[in-house]
């Protein structure tokens, strides 16, 4: 008694403390029931590990009040019983446009346009149109009844709003899918902060790249810092009070794939933020390191259709990747749960939402348990916006937001028949539908015609007619409640059509029809044979297998399925070329233990475990170090101002360009990855070890801090047409006035921060504002950053040193200084390194007095010379480039080689461990078939760190196989197609192949042909 009384009381207080809007007025009767069901003998499902049969659910007001098998139901509650029915808390999704405005994304025409470098957006906000803090979700939210729907179809009952638009876009708003105003609808008005890496409707020039997002985004958190900490005092800025409000809410960050999730999680841990981060549906490529990034996912079920490959030449443009991720991308969310990865799962990206359902159900068929997949969509996404005492289970005192459902939620035939919202019922097919599958007895006219055969679901029947047992007619059917609708033409070759409309009546059907003459005639069915129930025919077919192939560590051509191991090696008996004192060493051996050089000599032994190499009439060597590179990048070039001494190439590097794997197997162990030549002062630069398959903080080397600067005409932008005479410098006098105008603001800084840091009352006085492009400068004032320069012409090239004599700051090296023959005395007296190219020239106006023997004039005055590719194919062959300062002025075989070893390891300060075969350094080594400065020198292995990443022999096996695995995938996708699957047509892809002056968007992309299909 006391239980009932005091479940009553509470439906009653529920009802005093749920109503919504109660204080607007109302245009009519107030009507205040509260709305109590019982929904009973159902199986719920309260939450994934918690599931109650035979059980009630009692819901007041919108909320549930208990749910069990002891349920006392209070008078006047309206039952529900749900017999063989299940009841789960409805889905919630986490990234939804539901509500918003259509963000109109920033029109161009494509090519060079008039640079926009300020914010066209009025009022006291942030500089730049892409971070916008302030918007404001809830404000911004409208009901749309369409997409409430379609929502609701699939099963939804909560979603997750926020403005698509910028890099930082506000506040999200948690509203339910309710067909009432928006303040019954909206739950959290200040749910969640969201992220994006893209710029969407700002049409402000920067940042025009992929590291000049990551660096405006950093800027923003150290400004918004600064800001709460005595900035307020100096300027007013709504932009970063607003992002002071929202960034201690849950952060949601949109990727669109697996190096995006993992560049993300790397911005949040330098501001101590655990991103919440919505994948691209490639993580399973790299797994592990998403795994160790700790975040948690929202994974999209975006499943590429098989391509159209019945033509051989439209096969060939289908890359191995793409051919692997149709096969791998159902295995995505398996994968993503086999890691113990959390997840939520979301319907972004579906171009049909209907298939949301399909897709889902097939990830669990390639492994996905129910259990992760049911928490994926409720209690974890509750969780995550912690609004998990509201929604995402059946728990009491929870909204009233279930689905009913004919039985197992992610069965294939499951039916969802209800969705309630906040205690309100939405009807998708009705309970009470009437199931008429069977074999029925047609009659029309009261003459025997044949059979009606319905099969299919009890909610989606499919119907025939059977005529004489030969003739099967596939009618046109409606059945709406009781009443059943027929149309169909009996004879094609007579035409005409038959219309049957009947309605249920005992074990048949009755009602009246028309024939093609307009005859109107009675017509019957009679059920003959009712289809076995829970009884399934036996399935003599073989399942269709969800075995793949192996995934491959980087996911492209070539990849391996492990990675390769550091080894312990003797290489015996080679000519070692050491580039230490010892110079060439005949018949000599190297030892190659815990990736570095253990011994060098003659008549070495071999240590426990070791395999040794002959190396008998072969050169051992260095790897060659590549000092000016701009390859495994997604973009690099930041044009968006004059100086991008922000920006960080590690932030944008690209472990799957197959450029690594073809400059190891010409002999490159290492490149230094440059900003491009778009501004004065550029990004800083990447060193990284070719280790291909490996993480990309594996193959960088963070020790190694340089940064591009930039002389000539790219960094003018002068010509580049009338339109883009806006950005200064637009005159080579200008980009001095550049270089004096930063370094002396970065001498300030820096002078300020010191004062500050000496300062023992730090607690009494505002910091200093961090600024991440004068940091960097300021580095260069203190001699912790080098300086690689772009440079052609002798007069811009003594401009700049003089700048740096005059600033007490150091010029490191003059990159292809083609003129560099010009004033080689006054680069050696500075210590100025020069990398060059060996007989580039004539290509520019800039480059008309270059030489050949440029490299060798250097040398012989001194100065460190290294020999660069700046191109992706010539790096494969740097070794003959290195051979050409033979040929062009004598420089001595040994110091030419070190122009591609030795030197750029010392112009990039690493050469205490890579650029020579010496005792203690990087096994950093190329075993060659034949001196390594000629023609016909390549190498048979190509070792990193103790680990072989070329081979030759394996190359050639690897080649078989990728044909093998080809060939297997492109017979699978024929094999969908005659199943009748969609296909979409191949088009070829472009790899980028950079060169110092490309901007996205902007410039041609130098492209080649792809073979790492």
């Amino acid at each position: 008694m006391f239980k009932q009384l005091s479940t009553i009381l509470g439906c009653m207080t529920l009802a005093v403390c749920c109503h919504a809007q109660e204080t607007f007025p109302r245009n009519g009767a107030y009507d205040e029931r509260s709305g109590c069901y019982a929904f009973t003998n159902a199986t719920i499902v309260v939450d994934p590990k918690t599931t109650i049969e035979q059980a009630t659910m009692l819901i007041e007001d919108g909320v549930i009040r208990e749910a069990g098998k002891q349920v006392k139901i209070p008078a006047g509650t309206v039952t529900v019983d749900l017999k063989g029915k299940f009841i789960y808390a409805s889905l919630i999704e986490l990234d939804s446009d539901y509500g918003m405005p259509e963000v109109r994304r920033a029109q161009g025409g494509g090519g060079r346009q008039t640079p926009q470098l300020e914010s066209n957006k009025k009022g006291a906000f942030g500089w730049n149109q892409a971070i916008q803090p302030e918007t404001d979700a809830s404000i911004l939210f409208t009901p749309d009844a369409k997409k409430a729907g379609d929502l609701r179809k699939l099963g939804f009952g909560t979603v997750l709003v926020h403005a698509h638009d910028g890099i930082v876009r506000g506040s999200g708003a948690l509203v339910t899918l309710t067909d009432e105003p928006a303040n019954k609808a909206m739950l959290n008005s200040k749910a969640s902060a969201h992220f994006s890496f893209g710029k969407g409707s700002s049409s402000q020039t920067y940042p025009s790249s992929g590291m000049g997002v990551v660096a405006l985004l950093r800027q923003n958190y150290y400004d918004a810092d600064w800001y709460a900490k005595g900035g307020n005092k100096k300027e007013t800025n709504l932009s970063l009070e607003a992002f002071n409000q929202i960034k201690t809410l849950p952060s949601f960050f949109e990727t669109g794939d697996k190096y995006s999730v993992l560049r993300a999680d790397k911005i949040g841990d330098e501001f101590g933020i655990q991103y919440i981060i919505r994948g691209g549906g490639d993580e399973y490529q790299r797994i592990r390191e998403i795994k160790e990034s700790k975040a948690t996912l929202l994974l999209p079920l975006v499943f590429p259709d098989a391509y159209e490959v019945t033509d051989p030449w439209d096969a060939e443009v289908v890359t191995m990747s793409q051919l692997k991720h149709w096969e791998l991308a159902p295995r995505n969310a398996s994968e993503v749960a086999k890691a113990e990865i959390s997840f939520a799962l979301t319907t972004v990206g579906l171009r049909n939402k209907a298939d949301f359902w399909k897709n889902l159900r097939t990830a669990i068929e390639y492994g996905l348990p129910k259990e992760r997949a049911l928490a994926a969509l409720t209690t974890l996404p509750a969780s995550l916006i912690k609004a998990d005492s509201k929604i995402g289970s059946l728990k009491p005192g929870m909204l009233a937001n279930f689905i009913i459902t004919s039985g197992d939620l992610f069965s294939k035939d499951n039916v969802i028949y209800e969705n309630w919202v906040q205690g309100k019922k939405f009807v998708l097919t009705a309970l009470d539908a009437p199931d008429i599958r069977g074999t029925y007895s047609l009659s029309l006219n009261n003459q025997p015609s044949g059979k009606l055969q319905i099969t299919g679901s009890p909610e989606k029947p499919e119907y025939k007619i059977v005529v004489q047992d030969t003739i099967k007619i596939t009618p046109k059917a409606i059945l709406a409640n009781a009443l059943l609708t027929l149309s169909y033409q009996q004879d094609k070759k007579a035409g005409g059509t038959t219309r049957l409309t009947g309605w249920l009546s005992g074990n048949g059907l009755n009602g009246e029809g028309v024939l093609p003459d307009g005859t109107v005639i009675p017509w019957a069915a009679t059920l003959t044979e009712k289809p076995l129930a829970a009884v399934s025919p036996a399935d003599t077919t073989k399942p269709k297998s969800k075995e793949t192939g192996p995934i491959v560590y980087p996911f492209v051509g070539y990849g391996n399925e492990a990675l390769p191991a550091k080894e312990t090696v003797l290489i015996k008996n080679a000519t070692v070329w050491t580039n230490e004192k010892e110079g060439i060493l005949q018949n000599a051996d190297v030892v190659v233990q815990n990736g570095k050089i253990s011994k060098v000599g003659k008549g070495l032994a071999a240590p426990s475990g070791a395999r040794t190499i002959d190396g008998t009439g072969k050169h051992l060597t260095s790897g060659i170090i590549d000092e000016h590179s701009h390859i495994a990048l997604f973009s690099i070039n930041e044009g968006g101002q004059s100086s991008s001494a922000e920006v960080r190439m590690s932030d944008v590097i690209n472990p799957d360009d197959i450029n690594i794997y073809r400059q190891l197997a010409g002999g490159v162990t290492a490149s230094h990855l440059l900003h491009g030549s778009a501004n004065s002062i550029g990004g800083q630069s990447a060193m990284i070890k070719l280790k291909w398959g490996a993480s990309q903080s594996e193959m960088l080397m963070p020790q190694v801090k340089t940064i591009k600067f930039a002389l000539g005409e790219n960094v003018k932008q002068s010509n580049w047409g009338d339109v883009q005479r806006v950005r200064f410098p637009q005159t080579r006098m200008g980009v001095e006035q550049i270089y004096f105008d930063h370094f002396l603001r970065a001498k300030d800084y820096a002078a300020s921060w010191k004062s500050y840091n000496a300062n023992s009352k730090k607690q009494n006085v505002a910091p200093p504002r961090r600024d991440i492009e004068l940091d960097a400068l300021a580095e260069i004032l203190g001699n912790e950053r080098f300086i690689t320069c772009h440079s052609y012409v002798q007069s811009e090239i003594n401009m700049l040193m003089h700048v740096a004599d005059s600033l007490k700051f150091k010029i490191n090296t003059f990159t292809h200084i083609l003129e560099g023959y010009k004033l080689a005395d006054g680069m050696q007296k500075r210590g100025i390194g020069g990398s060059t190219f060996a007989d580039w020239w004539a290509y520019k106006m800039e480059v008309k007095e270059a030489i050949p023997y440029n490299a060798a004039l250097m040398y012989h005055e001194g100065v460190t010379v290294a020999i660069n590719s700046d191109d992706a194919e010539m790096a494969r062959r740097l070794n003959q480039e290195a051979a050409k300062t033979v040929e062009y002025g004598g420089v001595p075989e040994e110091e030419a080689w070190k122009m591609v070893t030795l030197n750029p390891a010392k112009l990039l300060h690493v050469d205490d461990r890579m650029g020579s075969v010496k005792t203690g350094k990087d096994a950093d080594l190329v075993l060659w078939n034949a001196s390594p400065l000629s023609v016909y020198a390549r190498p048979e292995f190509t070792m990193v760190e103790g680990a072989i990443y070329f081979d030759r022999k394996k190359d050639e096996e690897k080649q078989k196989s990728m044909a093998a695995e080809r060939e297997r995938l492109i017979q699978k996708m024929l094999g969908e197609k005659a199943e009748g699957k969609p296909t979409q047509k191949p088009e070829a892809t472009k790899p980028h192949m950079w060169h110092c002056e490309d901007v996205v968007g902007i410039h041609a992309e130098h492209v080649h042909a792809e073979t790492s299909k």
